[in-house]
């Protein structure tokens, strides 16, 4: 063992294993029990101020999904494609911000911030799992506008309720076989040595280097199933909606304006939602100073925008909340 200060905080830390690794091998490595979290601050005073903070985010976060949800399921009117695959895209975000918020809360209050070997893998499975759910929805959200805008007169028929639950079934498909992935290759890692994450949650990047082994071949490897792909990813979405936003120019009137606003949302939420992934996977897993404000936009703030970029910009899906309210309140005549 031996003491590691930082901060106002000492960690310790367990060797033990790393030495039993150099002297017989990676076979007989004893792999770490838990590892260690520096968190987001060391100051206990600046820890509870991003507890209130952070509990704002996620409960505004959970409560507007959840709006979205029971709106788009009561009101008639939003049954169609697109918000039949907006409320998948609410349940994501949901699971998505619950995967890291609420951990996060109880460390801001706790002295010791630990997490599971098996809890660490865990949460990069659930992370990865509904981070690929979503790059998946958002692509599946630009391909039914394409289709809506393309062939206004076939839409509803092309983008079928059996349609949009077999690319949702997709979506769900493809971030876990994204997920299996990323688990698959971290496994065989030998883990034997430090056990500290300067970070507040567990992924790829920063579990990464506490492999006791040489990672610069399969850091080239996560980079590419990560990062350029991602980026790949991020760069045929804007150009779909190149293409969707000329093939608007087309149109005129209300349906034109209806148009641009949806697709400005869109384009909004695939700019805040990629273009994190790619600061954190895109490049060589070294820490920079920017990198804890961006893992918090990326795990917990993004999923609030989400909602509030819908709605705020979405004079349908203002409409349908206040109609769901009125129906939900008291009336008028209760109160007399």
């Amino acid at each position: 063992m031996f003491r590691h200060a930082v901060g106002n905080r000492n960690i310790c830390v367990n060797i033990a294993g790393l030495q039993e690794y150099d002297s017989i091998g990676v076979k007989k490595c004893t792999r770490v029990r838990e590892f260690i979290f520096l968190g987001l601050t060391m100051d206990r005073a600046v820890s509870r101020l991003l507890f209130l903070l952070l509990l704002l985010v996620y409960v505004t976060t959970l409560l507007g999904n959840l709006f979205i949800m029971v709106t788009v399921t009561w009101e008639s009117r939003l049954h169609t494609p697109m918000y039949f695959l907006l409320r998948n895209l609410s349940i994501a975000d949901i699971c998505f911000s619950s995967i890291t918020a609420p951990k996060v809360l109880v460390d801001l209050l706790s002295e010791t911030n630990t997490i599971s070997f098996r809890g660490c893998l865990a949460q990069m499975f659930f992370f990865h799992l509904i981070g690929g759910v979503d790059a998946s929805s958002l692509s599946v959200m630009a391909l039914d506008r394409y289709v809506a805008i393309s062939r206004p007169l076939h839409y509803v028929t092309i983008m079928s309720r059996g349609v949009c639950t077999g690319l949702i079934a997709a979506s769900w498909l493809g971030g876990f076989v994204h997920s299996i992935v990323q688990i698959a290759l971290l496994l065989p890692l030998p883990f034997c040595g430090l056990n500290v994450l300067d970070t507040f949650y567990c992924d790829v990047p920063q579990v990464l280097k506490l492999a006791a082994t040489d990672i610069f071949v399969l850091e080239l490897l996560m980079i590419s199933n990560n990062g350029l792909l991602t980026t790949l990813w991020f760069f045929l979405l804007l150009v779909s909606y190149l293409v969707i936003l000329l093939l608007i120019r087309a149109q005129a009137g209300e349906g034109r304006r209806k148009a641009i606003s949806t697709c400005t949302s869109h384009i909004t939420v695939v700019t805040l939602h990629f273009v994190p992934c790619i600061y954190v996977y895109a490049r060589p897993f070294t820490a920079l100073p920017a990198d804890k404000p961006i893992h918090v936009t990326f795990t917990v703030i993004s999923s609030l925008l989400n909602p509030l970029i819908y709605t705020l910009r979405n004079q349908e899906m203002k409409s349908a909340m206040r109609r769901l309210r009125k129906r939900l309140g008291p009336s008028d005549k209760a109160g007399q």
